[in-house]
């Protein structure tokens, strides 16, 4: 293992750290879990809408603790959901059983996928990329298991945070999305890594409704199609 290799460890564990001792507290707070059935509809319509309506294979990268997975399963998708953090995908597969869906979760990185070549017609993330000691690796990875053709959707924001905290006050240095960015900048980044028809929108969520509260960042929808 080079020096790299063994920071970035460092700084996934770190980044692991810090999201398993949020798990228990994650959906609490208004912006991250489903507290209404108008909030809960307004996600759907969401999906529904940048997901379209045929029934896909989707890998939801990043899923926490399963929101947006268990979201994209009620609108028929066939979703497996994958994270780092463990705390995080036991809360997951609670909520996957309470609602009766069948989505599968398990732990892995996003940077190095253990799944197999063009499984998927859609990988989704949301404010994943931030995290990511490396997100043009994580990109490519997303590409290599989404078929010719398929996309990759992201919920995104700029979040141009104030001071770092918690573990990130270590390794915020580290990661190169730390402060997100607005949509026309990261719709480059996505064409940078090779995705076409890049498209995104803002003013949709930019909905108090969808975060229960008036938005606290600069919020966006965006979407690439994988080279056929």
């Amino acid at each position: 293992m080079t020096e790299s290799d063994r920071a970035d460890e460092t700084v996934k564990e770190l980044v692991q750290q810090h999201w398993n001792g949020r798990a228990a507290t994650f959906d609490g707070e208004s912006q991250h879990g489903i507290h209404s059935a108008e909030q809960h509809d307004r996600w759907l319509a969401v999906l529904r809408e940048w997901a379209g309506d045929d029934s896909l294979a989707v890998l939801d990268v990043g899923c926490g603790t399963g929101v947006v997975s268990i979201l994209l399963a009620e609108l028929g998708h066939a979703v497996i959901g994958v994270d780092f953090a463990p705390e995080m995908l036991e809360r997951a597969r609670v909520k996957a059983r309470r609602a009766d869906l069948p989505v599968a979760f398990y732990r892995g990185d996003a940077e190095a996928l253990a799944l197999p070549d063009n499984a998927f017609d859609l990988v989704t993330a949301r404010h994943l990329v931030w995290t990511l000691p490396n997100p043009e690796t994580a990109l490519s990875e997303w590409k290599r298991v989404v078929e010719p053709g398929g996309r990759i959707l992201l919920i995104e924001g700029y979040w141009d945070h104030a001071e770092p905290w918690d573990e990130y006050e270590a390794v915020h240095g580290d990661l190169p999305l730390y402060d997100g960015k607005p949509p026309e900048e990261m719709r480059e980044v996505l064409v940078d890594a090779g995705l076409q028809a890049v498209e995104y929108g803002h003013d949709e969520l930019m909905d108090s409704v969808l975060w229960g509260r008036e938005p606290q960042h600069d919020y966006y929808v965006m979407t690439g199609e994988i080279p056929r």
